[in-house]
């Protein structure tokens, strides 16, 4: 494919050098940018880029198509680490449920929430449930997501989650965006066993995970670790499982309760805790001086309407926060990870650039990416979007309502143009 030239950037966005893979919470602040600039990629990945006044004579470069970012800015594609994106149906329903008051408990105890996604998912045939997940993902592209991490969970049987892997594994091969997988069995325990939970974290730990990892179905395991879901023991289990095989946990804590959780997925090296929302103090000291990552999904507590994490006192600590968007029918909606930029900037009190380095190079982080993707870097991926004329990078979440892309860009190929 020809080389790709962006040239007059009102200013390139995350300039970081090589060897830089996440941004500790207290520079989070700091959003290295380079103003009036090109960037040169070739092959797919990024080779060069500077100041316009250092831009090679034309005849000095590959074949290329040149792109004028004039007014615009061009920023490292966005980085997506918590969806549930391959499912069977919305739950608009359950919607009209919660308007008229009813808790995300008490719809689960109805037999809603996941069951009720479960029972959907295992009648759907994999074709149907592929083309469903593939028309989300080129939506979520289209508005800025250049990788993407996708869980199973809503099978709660073994023929039903490997099929849902399978999915998200035919999606990587089929759409350019990077995509990363995970076994989310523990999801919430099937009525099949609801007299014998052993039984099904036996039946995730020693025929799940060793089949998911000998076919290549999974790059991560996950537990849904919550009062009424899966306990902190069962939750090692599943981690010391994946472990074993050489999957490392990226898990669902603190959502509703502080059980301990956090401390636990920190000993077993978990990459990302996710959600959050219920913080106490031995769990921000739980992560401290760690390696894995707090991942921060406020379209979740903007949809549920319950508390937002504590994402400035998660920076305070020096957290390298990263940010998702939770896609899935029940909880969010939305794979937009324009929304969730306003939101931690709204609902979290991130300064936009926290949140621009939590949704890009520390989200790049969150499910092993980093390497990849995330910052604007030579021999990382060109994954990148432009945005349309704004007269600042605060401007991106302020004006929440409007579309502020023009271009993204994966691997070096323009995959949307608006208007």
């Amino acid at each position: 494919m020809p080389a790709l030239l962006i040239v007059n950037a009102k200013a390139l966005v995350g300039v970081y050098p090589a060897g830089t893979t996440r941004v500790p919470g207290r520079r989070m602040h700091q959003l290295p940018l380079m103003e009036n600039a090109w960037l040169l990629a070739v092959d797919g990945r990024i080779t060069a880029f500077g100041a316009m006044d250092t831009l090679p004579p034309a005849d000095s470069l590959p074949p290329h198509t040149r792109i004028d970012a004039s007014g615009r800015y061009v920023l490292p594609g966005w980085c997506d680490p918590h969806t549930h994106t391959v499912f069977a149906a919305p739950r608009e329903e359950e919607f009209v449920d919660k308007i008229k008051g009813l808790s995300y408990q008490d719809i689960a105890a109805r037999g809603g929430g996941i069951l009720n996604s479960a029972r959907k998912l295992r009648a759907m045939d994999e074709d149907a449930l592929y083309h469903q997940a593939r028309t989300r993902l080129e939506e979520m592209m289209r508005q800025g997501t250049v990788a993407v991490e996708i869980k199973s969970g809503y099978g709660l049987t073994a023929e039903s989650e490997l099929k849902m892997l399978r999915v998200a594994r035919r999606l990587k091969a089929d759409l350019p965006l990077q995509v990363r997988t995970t076994l989310l069995a523990a999801h919430a325990l099937p009525p099949e066993f609801a007299h014998d939970r052993q039984a099904y974290i036996d039946l995730i730990c020693h025929t799940l995970i060793p089949q998911v990892a000998a076919e290549g179905l999974a790059d991560f395991v996950d537990v849904f670790c919550e009062t009424n879901y899966f306990t902190v023991a069962e939750l090692e289990q599943v981690l010391e499982a994946g472990a074993r095989h050489g999957l490392p946990g990226k898990v669902h804590v603190n959502q509703f309760t502080s059980l301990g959780a956090i401390a636990a997925s920190v000993r077993h090296q978990a990459l990302s805790v996710d959600h959050l929302e219920v913080m106490e103090e031995a769990d921000l000291a739980a992560l401290e001086g760690s390696s894995t990552i707090p991942t921060l999904l406020p379209s979740c507590s903007f949809f549920l309407r319950i508390p937002y994490a504590p994402a400035r006192a998660l920076m305070d600590r020096d957290l390298p926060v990263a940010l998702a968007t939770d896609h899935n029918p029940g909880s969010t909606p939305s794979g937009n990870m324009n929304l969730v930029l306003s939101l931690a900037c709204i609902e979290l009190r991130m300064l936009p650039e926290e949140a621009i380095n939590a949704m890009t190079l520390n989200s790049a982080a969150a499910m092993g990416l980093a390497e990849e993707l995330g910052s604007i870097t030579v021999g990382k991926r060109a994954s990148l979007l432009i945005t349309k004329p704004v007269p600042s990078l605060a401007y991106l979440p302020y004006a929440f309502g409007s579309d502020h892309i023009h271009s993204v860009i994966i691997d070096g190929r323009p995959v949307h143009t608006g208007h």
